[in-house]
């Protein structure tokens, strides 16, 4: 089948078998763009395609579609534009400031304020309910909204309140959500199974839940939602799954 590859306002069509790995696709643009496989980017449709996956394995790939790459940052002589998805997720480092004391976290601008409360607390111990996080004036107030829309950049400085026990106030509580699980091509020909499921349930509670139901093969998965590998112990809440949300899943484990 044929690919169409696409890059700043360029674009060229390549030839590849379903069987190919995306790691072969990246030394095949080697050889016409120079660009060392290890600084390249391929997303369909927003999602990042992993090295060791084949294209069958991606329900969204097949005869014509559009393969959008990207380079990384960190490549010296670099001749095309950062992606916006890609400075989304890249790593930079913010200061985390105390009453009395700072220190360095290495943060995605693409994680949640909760995912970097409990960062903070890993490092300090401080108890997560008892922070209120403050950029420039603003309370980051929404555990479940991303770093990048409240304006976090490399070293922004972020201040730690800690709340009085009195005025601590409760998680939110739990709700419904419907969301879409989305299997590659070699499982189930690329079915996608819609789910009732509670944001609190966990990613081990979601994938036994679809063992129990026999909707998947007894196997190993590994969830992906919005470009990034979902973590078994956390929540979906945690995640930052919203209604509606399309969970990609594919054999294999996390090393």
């Amino acid at each position: 089948m044929k690919l169409l590859i696409v890059i700043k306002e360029q674009e060229f069509s390549m030839e590849v078998a379903p069987k190919e790995s995306v790691l072969e696709l990246k030394q095949k643009v080697q050889h016409i763009l120079n660009i060392p496989p290890t600084l390249q980017i391929l997303t369909v449709c927003g999602l990042e395609l992993m090295d060791g996956l084949d294209m069958e394995d991606y329900p969204t790939i097949s005869h014509g579609t559009k393969v959008v790459l990207t380079i990384k940052h960190c490549c010296s002589d670099q001749q095309f534009p950062i992606s916006t998805d890609e400075q989304q997720c890249r790593k930079i480092r913010i200061n985390v400031k105390f009453s009395a004391r700072k220190m360095n976290i290495e943060v995605e601008r693409s994680e949640t304020v909760r995912s970097l409360k409990e960062k903070i607390h890993i490092i300090d111990g401080t108890p997560m309910k008892r922070m209120s996080l403050v950029l420039g004036g603003r309370e980051l107030e929404e555990d479940y909204r991303y770093l990048s829309e409240y304006g976090v950049s490399e070293y922004s400085e972020i201040i730690v309140f800690l709340k009085n026990m009195s005025r601590m106030v409760a998680d939110p509580p739990s709700r419904k959500l419907e969301v879409v699980v989305q299997t590659s091509s070699s499982l189930m020909n690329g079915a996608r199974i819609p789910l009732e499921m509670n944001d609190l349930n966990t990613v081990n509670e979601l994938r036994e839940m679809l063992l129990s139901r026999k909707i998947l093969p007894f196997d190993d998965y590994i969830f992906i939602h919005k470009q990034r590998i979902m973590k078994d112990n956390c929540s979906l809440r945690w995640h930052g799954v919203d209604n509606g949300d399309n969970l990609y899943v594919f054999k294999g484990t996390v090393c």
